[in-house]
């Protein structure tokens, strides 16, 4: 896994209202996007060839799919703050406040004891 590629990736997009309303919409071309045009960049004149998603984090990404990006070894708190991000609102007027979160505690019962994957790079 490209842990500093998927976490750039939960970062830039979490922190651009476009970014994430783009992602949210439409994942699957969200992705892409970013793959070809904003996580190559370094800065507004620089490029790097090389990084890249694997399919599994591009599933897991396209699919929202928290938990496997959690189980690769994703930053938790990056992780975290996006999905809270694209959910929170939605989930809180159908559950009440913090529902998100409990829901992504809850599919991560599974990890209570175990130590937690490596987020080092």
């Amino acid at each position: 896994m490209s842990k500093y590629y998927v976490d750039k990736f939960l970062f830039t997009v979490d922190r651009d209202p476009d970014y994430l309303d783009a992602y949210a919409k439409d994942p699957k071309e969200f992705v892409g996007r970013w793959e070809e045009e904003i996580g190559p960049k370094l800065s507004d004149s620089e490029r790097t060839t090389v990084n890249e998603l694997t399919d599994e984090e591009r599933e897991a990404l396209i699919n929202h799919d928290y938990v496997a990006l959690f189980e690769m070894g994703a930053h938790f708190f990056l992780n975290l703050t996006l999905f809270i991000a694209i959910y929170d609102e939605t989930w809180a007027l159908e559950k009440g406040p913090l529902s998100f979160q409990r829901e992504f505690g809850a599919q991560l019962q599974h990890w209570l004891g175990k130590p937690y994957p490596s987020v080092a790079t």
